[in-house]
C-alpha cells in the first residue's frame, strides 16, 4: 500500500502519525509546499491550479494507491476537482462541525480556523446540514498556523500568543456556553496539548486526524493491498521549498518516519534524491 499525503507546510504530519499506527505496512509519501505556506495568503484561483499540478505531479511519480488531501484548505477548494481528474481514492479534510455537533450539550460550539477557511461557502454547507440546530461561533487565527511550526521544531511558543487566539474565539457573544471545539487547521494538532492546558475545564477540543486516518484505512482495506505484514516501508517527504532552519525540522520528521527532507521538483526524481538534505 502506497499513500500520498498533501499538506501547504506540516500541519499533515499530525495526519501521518495517526496512519503508522493504523497502516503499519504503507509506505507514506508526503509533499508540502512549503513554497507558498501559508495557503490562507494565497488567492483560490492561484491555489486551485497550484494543487492539481502538484498533486498531479506526485501522482504520476510516486504512483500511490490513495491520496489524503491533510489540508483544509486544499480539501474545500481542490477535492472534487481532484477525484474528477484522477482515477484514485481520496480522503480529504474538512472542519470536524457534525463531530462537534454530535458532541456538545450546551448546542454552542466553537471552530478555531484559518481566515481563509472561514470565508468559503463550504463551511455554511457544513454548518447547514451537520448543525443546524447549534450556535457555531468561529475565529479566524492569524498566528496559530505559524506557532504550530514553532511546535513542530521544538521552539518555544510563547503561551500569551496562543491565550491571544483563543480569546479571539471565546470572547465573542456566547462563546462562555461553548463546550466543544473543532480544530479547522491540521496545524493546529501540534498545539492541542497547550489548548487543553490553557483552556477552561470540561472544554472539549476536536482534533480530526484520527477521524481522516480511519477514513483512509477502511478505503485501503478495501482497496485490498493493505500488507498485514511486511518490511517497514517510511517513504519519503517532499517540500516544494526547502525550509532555511531545515535542522530544527528534521528531529520532527524523524520522529514521523522520515529519515531525510527532499526538494520536491516535479518530475526530476533523480535530481530530489540527490539533493536529499539528512
Amino acid at each position: 500500500m502506497r499513500i500520498l499525503a498533501f499538506d501547504s507546510g506540516i500541519g499533515g504530519l499530525g495526519i501521518v502519525r495517526c496512519l503508522r499506527t493504523d497502516l503499519p505496512g504503507a509506505r507514506i509519501d508526503y509533499l508540502a509546499d512549503t513554497a507558498v505556506f501559508p495557503y490562507g495568503e494565497q488567492a483560490d484561483d492561484f491555489l486551485v491550479t497550484r494543487i492539481l499540478t502538484l498533486v498531479g505531479q506526485a501522482i504520476a511519480r510516486l504512483r500511490p494507491d490513495l491520496v489524503v488531501i491533510a489540508c483544509n484548505t486544499a480539501s474545500t477548494l481542490a477535492l472534487d476537482a481532484l477525484r474528477a481528474r484522477h482515477r484514485l481514492p481520496f480522503v480529504g479534510c474538512v472542519p470536524p462541525i457534525k463531530w462537534a455537533a454530535d458532541l456538545t450539550q450546551s448546542g454552542t460550539i466553537g471552530l478555531l480556523a484559518t481566515r481563509a477557511t472561514l470565508t468559503r461557502p463550504y463551511l455554511s454547507n457544513l454548518r447547514n446540514r451537520f448543525a443546524p440546530g447549534c450556535t457555531l461561533i468561529t475565529y479566524g487565527a492569524r498566528n496559530l498556523a505559524d506557532l504550530s511550526e514553532l511546535a513542530f521544531r521544538g521552539r518555544p511558543v510563547p503561551e500569551r500568543a496562543i491565550r491571544m487566539e483563543m480569546d479571539g474565539l471565546f470572547s465573542q457573544p456566547g462563546g462562555d456556553a461553548i463546550d466543544v471545539v473543532g480544530l479547522g487547521c491540521t496545524h493546529y494538532t501540534f498545539l492541542l496539548d497547550r489548548f487543553q492546558r490553557l483552556g477552561r475545564p470540561g472544554l472539549r477540543w476536536i482534533d480530526p486526524a484520527q477521524a481522516v486516518s480511519r477514513q483512509a484505512t477502511r478505503l485501503a482495506h478495501n482497496l485490498g493491498t493493505v500488507a498485514a505484514k511486511g518490511p517497514y516501508q517510511p517513504g519519503h517527504a517532499f517540500f516544494t521549498a526547502l525550509p532555511q532552519d531545515m535542522g530544527a525540522l528534521l528531529p520532527g520528521l524523524r520522529h514521523m518516519g522520515y529519515d531525510a527532507a527532499y526538494p520536491f521538483m516535479g518530475e526530476d526524481h533523480q535530481n530530489a534524491q540527490d539533493t536529499c538534505i539528512r
